[in-house]
């Protein structure tokens, strides 16, 4: 069995109490320790210089948590609603903008967030923090292969846009059914290989001088413009 995994800050060791995983441990400082949410919750005390080797950060907002292993879900039953709409990160390293677009993704009801096993960020402590807990909630796969799952998803009825420079304005798409949007690393983009494996290439007009979005801030723009687009289209 894997490692424990320790969580760390408010939110994320709130929303870990109410996820999917065991928490088997919990240590607060004197002001966190009473905070109305970790009632129940067996409780240490520890002060800031035990919280922070504890974590292996200063980012601990006064309280910390080992949990369970990270549950990664079976890659295939994301796509099992008729309208399931997938967000698929192509080499996104940087655990922030994981936990940033994983954010998103469960804020936004998706029906999950798709990782590459290999150059990829992982469901981290700083992932989690970065999601204000919000993986706690939200169905994440890891596949060993990104295009050929891309190609799977097709097989399994699933349209597959990747966000890029250059695509159609994302509105002219129509998002009926089952949707898979793919975003690439900043700078590097997605990949040729998992381009090809993409049905249509989509874009955000970008108005000012500067080039590109944030990939979070794009995966939050796309998301809910596609949610948008579904109501208006709704009967």
């Amino acid at each position: 069995m894997s490692e424990r995994q320790v969580v760390y800050g408010r939110n994320p060791v709130r929303e870990a109490l109410r996820g999917r995983r065991t928490v088997h441990r919990v240590w607060a400082g004197e002001g966190a320790s009473r905070e109305d949410w970790l009632r129940g919750a067996t409780v240490e005390r520890a002060d800031d210089g035990r919280l922070t080797e504890l974590c292996g950060s200063p980012d601990h907002q006064g309280v910390c948590a080992e949990a369970d292993p990270y549950p990664y879900v079976d890659p295939g039953s994301l796509l099992e609603a008729p309208d399931a709409l997938v967000l698929c990160l192509d080499q996104i390293q940087d655990p922030h903008n994981l936990g940033a677009v994983c954010r998103v993704a469960e804020c936004a009801g998706a029906s999950g967030v798709v990782i590459g096993e290999r150059r990829s960020a992982e469901i981290t402590a700083a992932a989690c923090k970065a999601s204000a807990g919000a993986v706690e909630h939200l169905p994440v796969a890891r596949v060993r292969n990104v295009a050929d799952w891309l190609a799977e998803a097709k097989e399994a009825g699933a349209w597959v846009y990747g966000a890029a420079a250059g695509g159609r304005h994302y509105a002219e798409v129509d998002y009926g059914g089952k949707a898979v949007l793919v975003l690439g690393a900043e700078g590097a983009g997605i990949r040729p290989r998992v381009a090809a494996a993409c049905d249509d290439a989509v874009s955000l007009p970008i108005r000012g001088r500067t080039e590109s979005l944030n990939v979070s801030t794009a995966a939050a723009a796309l998301v809910y413009g596609i949610l948008q687009l579904r109501v208006d289209k709704a009967p």
